[in-house]
């Protein structure tokens, strides 16, 4: 190759869009000569080219040259190098310098545009690139013999769409690597997966995605814009997440040249291609459609350009030549490139100016300079890594230490790491090799060339693999691929129930609910759902069946409401027409038959409402009575207050109707299982624990509350009263409330017989409280009073220690109602006197009307004060008297109301007792 020849020059600039062939044209050209060079825009790109040259040719004739990677037998005569690495100095027959318009770039164009003027072939050179360059060559390049390419396929935007309905083989397209790696995750999730295509992958790394995608194994590519550079894979749709770059100045909303280069990957040689908007990515503009799908771009109307002919006596010659204005307006002077910035920095720097002073060292430091930024670290950071490969450079022998270089490849070679740690290492590891690939900067350059090598081929091995696991599903693709190719599925439900396809664990079968597998939650629904459905049919049909023949036995209800067979959770209570008939909710089953399904859920309402009637028996007795001839009315109607109560009410409520029933009926109440207490009127079958518990959940399923934390533990006898909880919420779990405390009725019960038996040691009908009071009661001496007062009782006398109850004198409070007692009666009318015979003797007598004589004023009573050294046990006669008289009233009252309904109550009850009238003397137990 002549730089800057003054011979003639074959010159062919082939332009046109994407899909032309221009690039392999090229190829096929520099084949035809003994020699040749292509210079190609990316070191991927390079690779491809290099791997196809070399099945042509072979690897002793093929040379790969990038800035990483050299491959140079000696007796290459193909160079295939990326635009910055061509050896400017070496001729060969043929030269070709593919995407010209490359020029424009703001980093690398002037490189670019330096080959295009410069780097010439003796026998032929070829320019490639979009048709929009055409003018600019016409300017710059006149001699230059114009071809047109044609697009062998058309390609038609399709609008935006769902990154979930993308089509196959589409490439989605973004421009960061945190956006590609997002979307790679989302895929994985709701595809699949996808292979990853970024220009920062090693070409070793890069190929093996790839394949990953030529192959098949997943439909979806997410890639930067790398793809847009000649990068030929089978692509039938470009999908745009993103429509802005960061360009390494600022963010930027891409050309229409730019997204017709990346649209273009769509559709190959005879096949079309289409194009559109997903994910983030705003709507594109109807013009812009135009020109992408017609290829109808502006021309390039200017190109950068840098001074190639520097300078190198000094630091300050140096600067200024790079400064040195464009020849031509066409070409604009390139604002200050990252190996600039660089050196501009390192020149203010003392340690590099007192060092840089003869041609040598300044030529070095400008050599130095130029390493890429692979690591896209701040500007600082890069420079202060150049300045200390630059010191070590102008020292000694002029050469990278072994030590130094041993240290560095041995602090990356780790495979251990995620995606962003490797991909961290390999910028790393591409400096390095860099380093390593100029022979006159290391003492062993091959040496550290293969150790490069290496280095970077572990890592990207590990990259890869790490690709593929955070990317890449493979279950998910063979299921995928199964179900398109409509293949017959292997599966297979293991008898713990572990379930796969194809040899993918795809979940677990836990009763007949299938929980898939964790890491596939978020996959393709119809993908996971079809594999297990033709997996799981006959085992689900079979687990059915015999769900349904053995339901009966094997149900039970938790207290949350689910319904259970074993430990498989089969189904779900829900509020109902009727609390003791809820509806119920199966769950799982799905997979089954519709018949299978069907005969199962109706085996489980007939279990539920067995296990139901079975548990509450008692309950559905007393609605049963309200249809049976040989039980008295009178007894039906208290059974079915009762039945409509849950099976427990006080007995102040129905008090009338306790009072009206007779022997019989008392007896027929009894057979139902129903105690008539001196509080309560309930049923005591229905307040241990499984019954009670179970009437508490269809309480609170019915109310559609379901909540049984609250619930008193078996075996206490009174708990604290939670006010946030009805009386009708204790007393279906067999609970009064009083005071602070839930009592037990049965407890209640025999706290009223152990006072009944503690009266008898005092007077006025009060009581001790006594030990075995306490113990009935079961809680502390505070809320034993608290329940004592709320139950209608007076604390008349203290004990001498406030926290004990020893001492303590109780007594009913002044006018309550005992408790439980029937109200008051009415006194009986006095029989109406017979009609007087008038021929009586005394007609006459009788018929006279006594005198009235005038009442005498009542005479107005004087209570005597207190003394003031009384105390509680001692009172004045006259307030003794008065307090007997208020006792004894009610005492009274009541032993005549009750000496009627004595001879009728049954042993069974409490109130028929022959001390009945000491019992009337307990207060009512109403709060």
């Amino acid at each position: 190759m002549a730089m800057r020849s003054g011979a003639a020059e074959n010159i062919t600039a082939a332009l046109g869009p994407t899909n032309t062939g221009k690039t392999h044209l090229a190829v096929e050209r520099m084949l035809a000569y003994g020699s040749g060079m292509i210079g190609l825009p990316l070191r991927l790109l390079a690779r491809e080219i290099y791997d196809r040259v070399v099945s042509v040719k072979g690897e002793g004739l093929t040379a790969l040259i990038t800035g990483e990677e050299k491959i140079v037998p000696r007796t290459a005569r193909y160079f295939i190098c990326t635009v910055e690495s061509m050896p400017m100095t070496r001729q060969v027959d043929f030269v070709a310098i593919d995407e010209v318009q490359l020029g424009a770039d703001r980093e690398r164009g002037h490189v670019f545009t330096d080959r295009m003027l410069y780097a010439r072939g003796t026998q032929e050179t070829m320019l490639l690139g979009s048709d929009t360059m055409s003018g600019m060559i016409r300017s710059l390049v006149p001699d230059a013999e114009h071809v047109e390419r044609e697009r062998f396929s058309q390609l038609t935007y399709t609008g935006p769409s769902k990154l979930t309905r993308l089509p196959r083989r589409s490439a989605i397209v973004a421009f960061s690597s945190e956006s590609v790696y997002a979307i790679a995750e989302l895929m994985r999730r709701r595809r699949g997966g996808a292979a990853v295509v970024m220009g920062g992958l090693s070409p070793r790394t890069r190929n093996a995605q790839v394949e990953l995608y030529q192959s098949g194994e997943v439909d979806f590519m997410v890639a930067t814009d790398a793809i847009g550079m000649g990068l030929n894979m089978e692509i039938e749709h470009v999908a745009f997440a993103e429509s802005r770059k960061f360009d390494g100045v600022k963010h930027r909303r891409l050309t229409s040249a730019e997204l017709g280069q990346i649209a273009g990957r769509a559709g190959r040689f005879r096949t079309d291609g289409t194009f559109g908007e997903t994910a983030e990515c705003l709507e594109f503009d109807p013009d812009l459609v135009s020109a992408v799908e017609n290829h109808g771009f502006a021309p390039v109307e200017r190109l950068q350009w840098r001074n190639p002919d520097l300078d190198t006596s000094s630091i300050e010659r140096l600067r200024y030549t790079l400064n040195k204005p464009a020849y031509n307006p066409a070409l604009e002077r390139v604002r200050e490139a990252s190996d600039e910035r660089a050196l501009n920095i390192l020149a203010e720097d003392s340690d590099i100016s007192d060092r840089a002073r003869s041609p040598g060292l300044v030529a070095r430091l400008w050599d130095v300079c130029r390493l890429p930024d692979f690591r896209k670290a701040t500007i600082d950071a890069h420079a202060r890594l150049v300045k200390s490969i630059y010191m070590h450079l102008s020292d000694g022998n002029g050469r990278l230490p072994n030590s130094w270089m041993q240290a560095q490849f041995d602090r990356l070679d780790k495979s251990a790491g995620d995606v962003d740690v490797l991909a961290s290492r390999l910028t790393f590891v591409r400096t390095w090799a860099y380093a390593a690939h100029r022979s006159d900067w290391t003492e062993k350059p091959e040496y550290w060339r293969e150790r490069a090598r290496q280095v970077e081929d572990r890592l990207s091995d590990a990259l890869h693999e790490r690709l593929m696991q955070r990317f890449v599903d493979r279950r998910t693709q063979a299921l995928v691929k199964g179900l398109r190719d409509d293949k017959h599925l292997l599966a297979g439900v293991s008898a713990s129930g572990e379930v796969t396809v194809e040899g993918h664990y795809v979940g677990r079968l836990k009763g007949l609910t299938f929980e898939p597998d964790a890491q596939g939650k978020d996959l393709s629904a119809r993908a996971l759902r079809s594999a297990v459905l033709r997996a799981l049919r006959p085992e689900m049909d079979r687990r059915l069946s015999e769900l349904t023949n053995t339901i009966a036995v094997n149900l039970s209800i938790e207290e949350d409401g689910h319904l259970k067979t074993g430990d498989d959770v089969i189904g779900k209570l829900i509020t109902g027409s009727d609390l003791l008939q809820p509806a119920i909710k199966s769950l799982g089953g799905e997979l089954g038959s519709a018949e299978n399904q069907a005969a199962a859920k109706a085996a489980l309402r007939d279990a539920v409402d067995m296990k139901i009637r079975e548990t509450l028996k008692p309950l559905f007795d007393l609605r049963g009575a309200s249809d049976r001839s040989d039980i008295p009315g009178a007894a039906r109607g208290v059974a079915w207050r009762l039945y409509e109560a849950g099976g427990a009410i006080v007995r102040s409520e129905i008090s009338d109707d306790i009072v009206a029933l007779d022997q019989e009926a008392r007896r027929s109440l009894r057979q139902l299982g129903v105690r008539i207490g001196q509080h309560m009127i309930y049923m005591p079958m229905l307040v241990k624990p499984a019954p009670s518990r179970l009437f508490a959940l269809l309480r609170g399923v019915f109310n559609g509350e379901v909540d049984l934390s609250w619930l008193p533990a078996p075996g206490l006898t009174s708990v604290a009263n939670d006010r946030a909880h009805s009386r009708a919420d204790y007393a279906a779990v067999g609970f009064y409330p009083c005071g602070s405390r839930a009592v037990r009725f049965d407890m209640l019960e025999r706290l009223a017989d152990e006072i009944r038996e503690a009266r008898k040691t005092l007077e006025k009908g009060r009581f001790p409280l006594t030990a075995n009071i306490m113990a009935l009661m079961g809680c502390s001496v505070e809320d034993a009073r608290g329940v004592l007062s709320a139950l209608g009782y007076k604390r008349y006398q203290k004990g001498p220690d406030p926290e004990k109850a020893e001492g303590e004198i109780w007594g009913s409070k002044p006018g309550r109602r005992p408790a439980g007692a029937p109200p008051k009666k009415q006194a009986r009318p006095a029989p109406a006197a017979a009609p007087m015979d008038p021929d009586n003797p005394f007609a006459a007598l009788a018929a006279l009307k006594p005198v009235e004589e005038p009442k005498k004023p009542a005479r107005k009573k004087k209570r005597r004060k207190p003394k003031k050294t009384e105390t509680a046990t001692t009172q004045e006669p006259a307030q003794q008297v008065e307090d007997a008289t208020v006792q004894a009233a009610p005492a009274a009252e009541v032993a005549t109301e009750t000496a009627a309904e004595t001879q009728a109550q049954p042993a069974t009850d409490t109130t028929a007792q022959p001390n009945e009238a000491v019992v009337a003397d307990t207060p009512s137990a109403q709060e």
